[in-house]
């Protein structure tokens, strides 16, 4: 993974590197996903996140309390019809003693497909080299391209310095 990228040290300056890279994306050949923003802090008033962002975890995870609750019911009911006890009139499985382990297994598999969902789109674990600068802890604000084609690199060099970073680096750092 190569990336070119431009800190910035205010949101303002930020957006407008955004902006120029979402209307030069075209021209410049790179894809609106390959471009970076890394930040030390939320800024949710601006631009900057990623807003028209959707997931299918909750949908997943009532998915996966379903199943698990499904799973929960037949499993207690499967046991006590298999090894049937005198129960004195009652019901061989009773809904009530049912229901705590429905509601154990419904939680179960509710959180366990939360966790492998989470770590699915999350793309965990990732073995590569992330993008990072150490600027960032100190509150700039990096915007970038991720692996730019190579005609690209002196207009998306210029279009980063125009819209106010200071400089232009690379990743990984050539020496």
């Amino acid at each position: 993974m190569i990336a070119v990228y431009g800190l910035y040290p205010d949101p303002d300056s930020a957006e407008r590197a955004l902006d120029s890279l979402r209307r030069a994306r075209a021209e410049l050949g790179f894809a609106l996903r390959d471009i970076a923003i890394i930040s030390s802090e939320p800024f949710e008033e601006n631009r900057l996140g990623r807003g028209d962002h959707q997931t299918i975890m909750p949908w997943l995870a009532a998915l996966g309390g379903a199943l698990g609750g499904f799973t929960g019911f037949e499993f207690a009911s499967f046991t006590q019809n298999t090894y049937p006890l005198a129960t004195g009139g009652m019901p061989l499985a009773p809904l009530w003693t049912n229901g705590i382990i429905t509601y154990e297994l419904t939680m179960l598999g509710a959180i366990l497909t939360t966790l492998v969902t989470l770590a699915v789109s999350a793309r965990l674990p990732n073995p590569r080299a992330k993008l990072y600068d150490p600027e960032v802890s100190d509150g700039n604000i990096l915007v970038g391209v991720i692996d730019p084609p190579d005609r690209s690199r002196p207009a998306l060099t210029k279009l980063l310095l125009d819209a106010g970073t200071a400089r232009v680096k690379e990743f990984p750092p050539r020496f």
